[in-house]
């Protein structure tokens, strides 16, 4: 996110050009600089844009769009965070150790990786680059195998086409958390011009090895020799890689733990950075996952499982029908449970509430983290080490051992396994859900999101939301917490009351005000289930209606 824009300062954007050692992005802003010099107001619009402030770390990293100037993602923003990066590591006592890069398919991002790569190389690590675009777990899983104080990412994720971004990992494998992210962050604010940066070639391009380490220990975590290998070969599974890098890797996860060969949409299973077939590549957004549906309908498949363009979130249809992250999140909770897995169960806190149900009831922990998957894998203790996460975002750590991110792939795999376990007893996923819904009662959950490029809009629904919350929602009593004024501080206000439950926060990687809803519906017996989720879609339906009014929207 960027500051409000203004006037451009045509000498701040004569000395960057200046300073910019790459042609295309300095052509780009000398363009709109003779533009503006010519009266052009649109041009000096977007410089004031590009100039207004500098791209910051947030819930994932850098992530902004593909332009030059320090508010975009370009070649010098990009050699200027991997000095910063750099100078930090050396601050830290880490100078001349291993980081390993990876990249996906968007625009320029192999050119950005192999940027980072001759700016670390030239600060003296040595660094590994991934041998081509891979998913994002590859990489978390790389960290840690290789022995690296650091991982790169360049992905965008979800983001729209025009986008891009930087994600930063340190030894652990996890995500940055304060107060890295913030010494990083001034680090590269103490950098100079990038055309100064000291740069070197001497870095390694690694071989498929990890690639296919990591396949052998996603298939290892998850046991499939637990679940029928005929199951395993009958099940049919429709998929999507949505036009980003999960393809191959997935099809070599499914190959090696014994099911038959995935159904794949043929419009969008290999990378195209422009997302043809999509408003949006994420599979949370109307109509992402239509062509997937059709597929599945056209092949008869027991399930179908798309992933995002980085292949660390997956989103699941079962009979026609999408499930949520939060209910995705409770079956393969339930998996793990039923299977003996003990330890912490973490979600984050706008997700579902149905997770400490579940985990209770086998006498296993369970957290609640702020949002964001650099939390969840945080979670738990030396005595009850993480042994599962989820967000609603369709995020899923189903191995974190493996992987200490969010993982697409793994999480596909578990869905497999899963649903070809309820398949020898002749059930589907959303029988399961049903089973326990009749156990623990219906958890209704959805959102109410809100996107408008304009920043105050989302900041004056929060105030307008903390000056005046509801005293009531569904006609019952709530509390409202501030989490602003937590311990762990967080933009956040919690509405809970008897059986109703209201989180709402603006995003931190889109210009978006999201507002979490759940209603638990109580369910008598196995005929009541169906009654119950109309009653939860109705609660869910009013209760967008009532924060709507509540945020002024």
């Amino acid at each position: 996110m960027t500051a409000g824009a203004g006037r451009p300062d045509l000498d701040a954007v004569a000395r960057w050009v200046a300073d910019d050692p790459y042609a295309g992005d300095r052509a780009e802003l000398q363009q709109l600089l003779d533009r503006t010099a010519a009266g052009d107001d649109a041009a000096a619009e977007d410089l004031a844009q590009r100039f207004a402030g500098t791209l910051t770390f947030g819930t994932a990293g850098l992530r902004g769009p593909l332009r030059a100037g320090p508010a975009g993602m370009n070649a010098a923003v990009v050699a200027r965070a991997a000095a910063g990066l750099g100078a930090h590591l050396a601050a830290e006592g880490l100078a001349g150790r291993g980081i390993v890069i990876g990249y996906d398919a968007r625009h320029r991002s192999d050119e950005f990786a192999r940027v980072s790569a001759q700016v670390l190389a030239g600060a003296g690590f040595a660094v590994q680059v991934l041998p081509r675009p891979l998913p994002t777990p590859v990489l978390a899983y790389a960290v840690r195998h290789l022995g690296a104080v650091a991982g790169v990412m360049v992905t965008a994720s979800h983001n729209p086409p025009q986008d891009n971004g930087y994600k930063v990992y340190l030894g652990d494998g996890a995500q940055l958390v304060p107060p890295a992210d913030r010494q990083i962050e001034a680090a590269i604010g103490s950098v100079g011009a990038a055309r100064d940066l000291p740069r070197s070639d001497e870095w390694t391009t690694l071989d498929d090895d990890v690639e296919a380490d990591y396949v052998a220990a996603v298939v290892h975590a998850l046991q499939p020799d637990r679940v029928d290998a005929q199951a395993r070969r009958r099940l049919v599974v429709a998929y999507t890689a949505m036009h980003g890098v999960g393809t191959t890797t997935t099809r070599s996860v499914f190959a090696a733990a014994g099911f038959s060969a995935l159904h794949a949409v043929p419009e969008q299973e290999h990378p195209d950075p422009d997302f043809p077939t999509v408003s949006f590549p994420n599979p949370e957004e109307p109509g992402a996952v239509d062509l997937l549906t059709a597929l599945a309908d056209r092949v008869g498949a027991d399930v179908a499982i798309a992933e995002d363009p980085d292949a660390d979130r997956c989103s699941v249809v079962c009979g026609g029908r999408q499930l949520t992250g939060d209910e995705v999140g409770a079956l393969l909770a339930d998996w793990l449970l039923r299977r003996g897995v003990t330890g912490t169960y973490a979600a984050s806190l706008v997700s579902g509430s149905l997770l400490a149900e579940l985990t209770a009831a086998h006498g296993q922990p369970s957290e609640r983290t702020p949002t964001g998957f650099k939390w969840i894998i945080r979670a738990g203790s030396s005595q009850a080490p993480l042994v599962y996460g989820y967000e609603e975002a369709l995020g899923y750590a189903v191995s974190p051992g493996v992987a200490r991110d969010k993982d697409g792939v793994s999480a596909a795999l578990a869905v497999a396994l899963l649903a070809a376990e309820l398949a020898t007893t002749g059930r589907t996923l959303t029988d399961r859900l049903d089973e326990i819904a009749v156990e623990h009662g219906l958890f209704a959950t959805g959102q109410l999101s809100v996107r408008d490029e304009d920043l105050a809009v989302i900041a004056d629904a929060m105030a307008r939301l903390r000056a005046q919350p509801p005293a009531t929602l569904l006609d019952r009593a709530v509390t409202v917490e501030d989490l602003a004024r937590a311990e762990t501080p967080l933009d956040a206000v919690r509405l809970t009351g008897d059986g109703v439950r209201v989180v709402v926060r603006p995003s931190g990687t889109e210009p978006k005000l999201k507002a979490y809803l759940e209603s638990v519906v109580p369910v008598p017996d196995a005929a009541g289930v169906a009654a119950a989720r109309a009653r939860g879609q109705v609660d869910l339906d009013r209760l967008r209606t009532e924060m709507s009014t509540a945020l002024g929207l």
